[in-house]
């Protein structure tokens, strides 16, 4: 298989690459720009100084926590750098605390704070209004065409994915 190079993806941007307006992964990443953006306008909205980031982090916690830290790298496709930056900013707002596991003294545990419970909790009702927001329109059987479609395009990256690690 070729692969693009960056001369390759410019002359594509110009319109080169015919069709590319109908397929599906530009509109995806497109669609995930406008999903980021208007989840932190409402966040800010309703005064929650949280990213996407560090909510999806809060949720994780809250069902499977306290993780091993190199775990969450893994789960949240971030590197071990990103994800430890991530976690500094939630620590200064208390949100979550790495302890050193008693068992391995090389492992972090993270856990999720009271406070950071307590926030994720308040917050719930705004994102299940924002994520309703998102679907409004949108029929039951169509919601679940996309469902089945982005389970098959991992399913196609997992099939094809011979050289890339998760971090």
């Amino acid at each position: 298989m070729q692969h693009i190079t960056i001369p390759l993806a410019l002359e594509m941007r110009k319109g080169i690459f015919p069709g590319m307006e109908e397929m599906m992964m530009p509109w995806i990443g497109k669609t995930m720009k406008h999903i980021d953006l208007f989840i932190a306008t409402r966040m800010a909205e309703h005064g929650v100084n949280l990213t996407r980031q560090q909510v999806i982090l809060l949720k994780i916690l809250f069902h499977d926590g306290p993780l091993p830290q190199n775990n969450l790298a893994f789960l949240t496709d971030r590197d071990k750098t990103s994800l430890t930056r991530l976690l500094a900013t939630m620590e200064k707002k208390n949100l979550v605390a790495r302890i050193t596991s008693a068992e391995d003294k090389r492992v972090n545990m993270v856990h999720l704070t009271k406070h950071g419970e307590k926030v994720l909790q308040e917050i719930a009702p705004v994102l299940l209004q924002t994520m309703m927001f998102m679907q409004e329109g949108i029929s039951e059987e169509d919601q679940r065409v996309v469902i089945q479609t982005m389970k098959k395009i991992q399913e196609n990256i997992e099939k094809h994915d011979i050289g890339c690690s998760n971090n």
